[in-house]
């Protein structure tokens, strides 16, 4: 197949076949939802503009009004049926599928020329590295020569902010606190931060299991091996039973199982299709909250001693314990108590945003930009979808054979003239609150996504549908495992009165 000029703008027809590290397509032969023109860049940018339609004109002077006072977030609802950590477990799983350090805005791209820098599985890579051997700098010298244990850092002065007075933990960091993972972006902010931390702990925890259960004789590199496929595995089983039914509703999970995939294909390996990476699998954008309580800092019951924060703030000024989430800081208030963020039955868990079309208005205004770029992350994603020619909406559910959405539905969108070529991104959202109420992702957008994702996991031959499709957890309750036991046995979850 001929691969055309991606600078050039040429495109030629795909196959739906793909070398394994490559993005592709899922419908090659669908053209893109609209010519990238300046008429058309306009409307994107009306679309996605801060104070435009798709802000929740969140009022960001009280991060934690916004979360105590339900009236703060009558235009950009809470969500029932999730808690506010599936948004990060969501944002963790995409660094572990896909790394694209090199595509842009402002070009044409061809999702086939693009390298996808992680390899299209769920495998923990981006905790794991290559292994002990090849990513020395990410495990422990002091345990088994380097061998079997991820490395880990104890926050100075954190006992005296927490209100049980134990000692919490980051990731490791060098001279620079630039942490020593397995992807830069685990460290974007605290939240996924300290949930990169806690698949640590949890391997770190299962090595010691299995070094007790296979007892004397076996060599490091065997006992690192068993903990990394059960560590692996139990990631893999929490993806498909939690993670995905609470995602794409429980009937479209069971279908795509029962019925296999209709629509993701591959001929030597899975690759990551740009409707998934560029539109669907964006979905978790809309349910980011615009403030978060990381921890319950000095007092359970007392607001004003527990730290509430936006996710980021450019006005934080502070830069080596600003008053946001943004990552890439240590110092003795950034952790995480997890209470907030999953249910563990105490009431305290906090839910996420409904998946929508309206934003959290932090997210109209990224730090970290190149100058002259947008800041707003609906437009990046707009015009994202754009340059990577994703087709229409529209016709995306007729490839699909699924319902389309209505005239009424994307009736906001006529004056911008994207009602009848909805871009996928905001058609997929805009489906979720039409058809599931926001609750989870509607035909189209929960297809796609169930699809890539039970795919990724049919498509490694190491996952446990393959190796073992019958096997069942041996950490959780019962033959359940959830990221509340994953959280409990990697022991970052300390009592909270």
């Amino acid at each position: 197949m001929g691969h055309g000029n991606a600078d050039a703008g040429q495109l030629t027809p795909r196959s739906t076949f793909y070398d394994q590290g490559r993005f592709g397509r899922l419908f090659p032969t669908l053209p893109p939802f609209a010519a990238d023109t300046a008429l058309v860049r306009d409307a994107l940018a009306e679309l996605g503009a801060p104070g435009g339609p798709m802000d929740a004109g969140d009022d960001l002077s009280d991060p934690i009004t916004l979360i105590t006072d339900p009236t703060k977030s009558t235009h950009n609802p809470n969500n029932p049926k999730m808690t506010a950590g599936l948004t990060f477990l969501g944002q963790f799983l995409d660094h572990d599928m896909t790394f694209d350090p090199t595509s842009s805005l402002a070009r044409r791209q061809d999702p086939e020329s693009i390298r996808n820098f992680r390899i299209p599985a769920l495998d923990l890579d981006s905790v794991y590295g290559g292994g002990p051997g090849i990513s020395p700098h990410l495990y422990d010298r002091s345990i088994d020569g380097g061998r079997t244990t991820l490395l880990t850092e104890e926050i100075p002065g954190s006992a005296t902010v927490s209100i049980d007075g134990v000692a919490r933990h980051d990731l490791p960091r060098n001279s620079q606190a630039i942490a020593l993972v397995g992807d830069p972006r685990n460290d974007e902010n605290l939240v996924v931060s300290q949930l990169h931390f806690a698949m640590l702990r949890f391997h770190n925890t299962v090595v010691a299991d299995v070094r007790a259960d296979l007892g004397p004789g076996y060599t490091a590199d065997e006992i690192f091996a068993e903990a990394q496929r059960t560590v692996r595995w139990h990631y893999q089983w929490l993806i498909l039973h939690e993670f995905l039914p609470k995602t794409v509703g429980q009937s479209t999970i069971a279908d795509v199982r029962s019925g296999g995939l209709k629509h993701y294909q591959w001929r030597n390996a899975p690759y990551i299709p740009v409707e998934f990476s560029v539109a669907a699998y964006r979905f978790g954008h809309s349910q980011i909250r615009p403030s978060y309580r990381a921890n319950f800092g000095t007092s359970a019951t007392d607001p004003s001693q527990q730290f509430f924060a936006l996710v980021f703030d450019p006005a934080a000024a502070d830069l080596d314990d600003p008053a946001d989430l943004r990552g890439g800081r240590r110092a003795p208030r950034r952790f995480i108590d997890w209470q907030t963020f999953f249910d563990f039955g105490d009431g305290r868990a906090r839910p996420n945003k409904k998946i929508d079309t309206i934003l959290s208005t932090v997210l109209f205004d990224l730090m970290g930009q190149s100058p002259g770029s947008t800041t707003s992350l609906a437009t990046r994603n707009l015009l994202r979808g754009l340059t990577m020619h994703v087709p229409s909406g529209q016709r995306v559910a007729r490839a699909m054979k699924l319902p389309q959405l209505g005239s009424g539905d994307l009736a906001d969108l006529k004056d911008l003239h994207l009602h009848k070529r909805t871009p996928l991104w905001f058609y997929v959202l805009r489906e979720a609150a039409v058809t599931s109420d926001g609750e989870h992702l509607g035909p189209v957008g929960g297809r796609i996504v169930a699809e890539v994702i039970l795919g990724l996991l049919k498509g490694d031959s190491q996952s446990y549908l393959r190796q073992d499709p019958d096997w069942t957890p041996t950490y959780g309750s019962g033959d359940a495992f959830t990221m509340v036991d994953l959280l409990k046995t990697a022991q970052v979850v300390p009592t909270i009165a």
